[in-house]
């Protein structure tokens, strides 16, 4: 294994050794962290070491020496990291602030990391599904359908879509049989009719009955607090137990800037038997009505600007919950 050592921060952690002379954005202080051979890296330090204690020895004071000179700088380099890939946010500093800012509330939280690990392929799938969502629906009506008679084959029958529709829908089930979403897929051009096998596994199912939703929010606002340089931790998927035992699922939640909450619940189905639950959840919270967001896909914005007003949260949709949270950041 490889090292990642931020000299910024202190940051310090293993990845693959295959990221070795990379420089990346440490996850936790958004400065230039270099990579480094694991032998390589304790052969520097026993070598500073050595040299810090020859230089002790001569001038009997080298316990004032401040430690970020026991450190060689690196200039940063133009790589960037991998949002799709990597386990950076299952890393206990990067959501330390999302625990602290509960547990000052006197609130109790689970965390599940797997929710939070890119490198797999849920993310990826999820955020083509969710940009593509007007031309995919039908594909993942099918898929729903199917699994709710449980049935394991699914047929798409596309004449009556455009070129370009077409092109857009088996390119999303050839990425979804490559990534083993789909048992088998193969495409007719002359009947215009894709078949399709699913997969019966419980993660797959669960992910097409709504979990890629969750995704889709979490790595559109993850990229967008990134690219923007922001300060930010985040978790998603997890449990909060308040001091009376009550217990919650949350889907996602990002502290932005070290001061700004943003709730986010996701609803790919029924919403309305819920307003009232978060509603009171909020107020629990004590989070600001427009940083309480319930995102329902599909809502139109008219029905977004109706349901806000009607009720005690902030109501958004696919395509406008980024624009929502960046004026809460004054952008």
């Amino acid at each position: 294994m490889a090292i990642l050592r931020c000299n910024h921060c202190g940051y310090l952690r293993e990845v693959s050794q295959e990221h070795v002379g990379k420089t990346v954005k440490c996850p936790v202080c958004e400065q230039a962290a270099a990579i480094y051979d694991s032998v390589d890296f304790i052969k520097k330090l026993i070598d500073k070491y050595g040299g810090l204690l020859a230089k002790y020895r001569e001038q009997e004071s080298a316990q004032n020496m401040p430690a970020a000179a026991n450190v060689p700088k690196y200039l940063p380099k133009d790589e960037e990291l991998d949002l799709h890939n990597t386990a950076v946010m299952t890393n206990s500093m990067q959501y330390k602030p999302v625990i602290q800012w509960f547990e000052r509330k006197n609130i109790r939280v689970e965390v599940d990391h797997d929710a939070l690990d890119t490198q797999g392929f849920f993310d990826e799938v999820a955020v083509e599904l969710g940009d593509n969502f007007p031309v995919l629906q039908q594909v993942l009506d099918k898929i729903r359908k199917a699994q709710r008679n449980n049935y394991t084959s699914v047929v798409l029958n596309l004449s009556n879509h455009s070129q370009n529709d077409i092109k857009t829908i088996t390119g999303f089930c050839r990425n979804l049989y490559e990534f083993s979403f789909f048992a088998k897929y193969f495409y007719n051009k002359n009947e215009k009719r894709a078949y399709l096998t699913l997969q019966t596994a419980s993660a797959i199912a669960g992910f097409f009955n709504g979990e890629w939703l969750e995704w889709y929010v979490f790595m559109k606002l993850l990229k967008h607090c990134y690219e923007n340089k922001g300060l930010f931790s985040c978790l998603r998927s997890f449990n909060i137990q308040f001091a009376n035992d009550d217990k919650y699922e949350v889907d996602i939640f990002f502290l932005i800037n070290s001061r700004i909450p943003v709730f986010i619940e996701c609803k790919s189905g029924e919403f309305r038997p819920f307003i009232e639950k978060y509603g009171k959840m909020r107020r629990r919270l004590e989070i600001a009505k427009e940083n309480f967001l319930l995102l329902v896909l599909g809502v139109s914005d008219e029905q977004v600007q109706g349901l806000t007003k009607m009720y005690d949260i902030t109501f958004v949709n696919e395509t406008g919950f980024i624009k929502h949270i960046n004026g809460l950041l004054g952008g």
